[in-house]
């Protein structure tokens, strides 16, 4: 191994890792294996990705809270471009650290990668002027099974970065705009 270096059960909720890459650099810049699946197995990350996607926001542009309801996916996601901070809301029903979250900065500069588990929401925020954001999942995309959290949820309490996108508002999809409240979603779910 070495290739790696691995954070494991990250802010204390079992599942997540914070992962960074070995980075071999010269004048003439940079190479890293971004994945193997070798070295991720040996972590104990031992997953079949099926599809990997690429976005590209702008600042302020706040994605999520995003979790799919019937065809959950593992996700390892990073930035090739800009910066992001990253998070994690534990959805996985008898967790102890059930409605919990994680957040991370991840970027082109620090080129950590973030492993999120089936069962999880997910979310981020554009804190560059730019940020392109890559991600493998480990289930093919469903279009009707996503369902979603509202970002700025008083009872999860996530501590966003806003004051480092000061002049800049938070913009959200039409669909992110209408999530539903934790309170919602707990309700919703036990109702099923």
């Amino acid at each position: 191994m070495g290739k790696i270096k691995v954070e494991k059960d990250c802010g204390g909720i079992e599942g997540l890792y914070v992962i960074e890459p070995a980075v071999f650099g010269d004048a003439r810049g940079y190479f890293m294996e971004t994945y193997n699946y070798n070295d991720f197995k040996e972590a104990g990350l031992d997953h079949v990705f099926v599809q990997d996607n690429q976005s590209a926001s702008t600042k302020g542009v706040l994605r999520g809270l995003h979790y799919q309801i019937n065809y959950p996916q593992d996700k390892l996601v990073r930035v090739v471009s800009g910066e992001v901070y990253d998070v994690a809301v534990d959805l996985r029903e008898g967790s102890k650290t059930f409605g919990k979250w994680f957040g991370v900065r991840l970027s082109a500069e620090n080129k950590k990668q973030f492993f999120i588990p089936k069962n999880f929401a997910h979310g981020f925020l554009v804190l560059s002027d730019t940020a392109e954001f890559c991600y493998k999942v480990t289930d093919f995309y469903h279009p009707d099974d996503e369902g979603g959290i509202m970002w700025n949820d008083p009872e999860i309490g996530i501590d966003w970065p806003l004051d480092e996108i000061k002049g800049t508002e938070v913009l959200l999809s039409e669909k992110d705009k209408a999530q539903a409240s934790f309170e919602e979603y707990r309700r919703n779910t036990k109702s099923l």
